[in-house]
């Protein structure tokens, strides 16, 4: 599984461990590395599925761009050589929608995965629940300026069963119609980002002010919900307020 210590990654090892999968975790921790491939094809050697979770650390597009293109070539010629039946990967509600930054890096990388040799799954999901955090650690001083901007905030564990869920299907593996959505998981809740931040920063102590978001990439098109899940979009909780009370 490539990102296997981060963010999400932790959660999808909690959950396969959890259903008696055996797991390979692949990350620079555990010596491999899927730009380079160093350690690569050995970590692949035996595996059924790979699960690539692994992220991209800041919002540059051009930076984020290459490395989904080279990640994603690298665990498709590894994946093939190493006999691996099908690659489920993590993606962004809305990226398809996207012009700018991280979000819109997100179209090569489902690409990426869908036109590879081997068979390909994708899951796009809503923001993190543990993204909010992250918003308030950015802050300058004692007050985070956070955007109104309109969201459905997912938990990761949530994001992490389902992505199980989708590399566990015993289906035969085959490849999306065009015509067909791509799976999305996104909360049960409609709440602005700032209005969650301010949940958190109340704990923290934070002060938290919202802002319209001028400034960042798509902010308009975001505010008019591009980034919101789609009917067809599983809704699963807990909440953000759920998830918080349940946080030590």
């Amino acid at each position: 599984m490539a990102g296997a210590t981060g963010r999400l990654g932790r959660h999808v090892v909690d959950v396969l461990a959890e259903r008696g999968y055996q797991i390979v975790p692949m990350s620079r921790a555990t010596g491999v590395d899927i730009i380079t491939g160093e350690g690569l094809a050995e970590a692949l050697t035996g595996v059924d599925v790979i699960l690539d979770v692994a992220a991209w650390h800041d919002s540059d597009q051009e930076a984020a761009t290459e490395f989904f293109r080279t990640a994603t070539r690298n665990l498709h010629e590894a994946g093939r050589s190493a006999g691996a039946g099908l690659v489920v990967a993590a993606s962004i509600i809305g990226n398809d929608k996207a012009t700018a930054g991280f979000v819109a890096s997100q179209q090569v990388h489902e690409e990426g995965h869908l036109s590879g040799p081997l068979p390909a799954r994708i899951l796009r999901a809503a923001q993190f629940h543990e993204f909010v955090g992250q918003l308030l650690d950015w802050r300058r001083g004692d007050v985070a300026h956070v955007p109104a901007l309109p969201t459905q905030l997912v938990a990761c564990r949530t994001v992490a069963e389902t992505l199980v869920d989708l590399a566990t299907d015993p289906e035969p593996p085959a490849r999306p119609d065009p015509g067909t959505p791509i799976p999305e998981i996104a909360g049960p809740r409609r709440e602005t980002m700032a209005e969650a931040a301010q949940l958190l920063g109340a704990r923290r102590g934070v002060k938290v002010v919202a802002v319209d978001g001028s400034g960042l990439p798509d902010a308009e098109i975001a505010a008019a919900g591009a980034f919101l899940p789609g009917p067809h979009a599983e809704l699963a909780g807990p909440t953000f307020r759920e998830w918080l009370d349940t946080q030590p």
